[in-house]
Formats: structure tokens, sequence, C-alpha cells
């Protein structure tokens, strides 16, 4: 196996009264081409990039690396937030989708020639 890419549904959290429709999420992960960090491809070609670490220990509790600050909400689900000079993104996820997006990639091994 290769490239994990896996897709999910998430809420873009907003200050609206009404909740937000569900939005695909692209989830990828290259043990070859870059074996320490997930993307996370949102929406209108918004693309971040973190360590697997990072996600993995924001699923557990509240964690922090530069622009990107992730944790989890009750059981089910998880936050990510995202800043950027244009301003912050903040995203809501079932936390069953990431698990198995994060257990897919620990099982990922890059092709052998």
């Amino acid at each position: 196996m290769s490239a994990v890419e896996q897709y999910a549904r998430a809420h873009i959290v907003t200050d609206e009264a009404q909740d937000p429709p569900a939005v695909p999420v692209a989830l990828r992960y290259d043990p070859v081409a870059d074996p320490r960090r997930v993307h996370i491809m949102l929406p209108g070609h918004h693309e971040w990039v973190f360590a697997r670490d990072l996600l993995e220990q924001g699923l557990r509790a509240p964690a922090v690396a530069g622009d990107v600050h992730i944790w989890p909400l009750g059981r089910v689900q998880a936050v990510m937030e995202f800043h950027s000079p244009t301003g912050v993104e903040v995203v809501q996820f079932d936390s069953k989708a990431l698990i198995r997006f994060l257990r897919r990639t620990y099982t990922a091994t890059p092709v052998s020639n």
C-alpha cells in the first residue's frame, strides 16, 4: 500500500444561527513522500499539512502546533481549528472517521521496488 486517502464529512463551524451542512473533506497520508505528516483538504482548495502525531494527540486532549489546534469534543467528535492571515477555519469531525484514517496510516508502508 502506498498513499492513504480517505474522505470524511465535516461541519464548518460558523456564527450562523443554524447548523451548517456537512461538507466533504479529504484526508491524505503518503508514507513515502511525507511519512510524518497528514494532509487535510477542505472545500475551497484549502489544504493544511501537519504532524500525524498532532492529530493523534488532539483526539485525546487539546493539542496545538503552530497554526493548527485540535481537541476532542465529547466522546464522539473532534474539532480542528486552522489559523491563517485571512482568518480562522473551525471544522468539526466525527472522531470515528479520524481514528479510522489514523489506523490506516499506521498500517501503510512504502512500496518496495
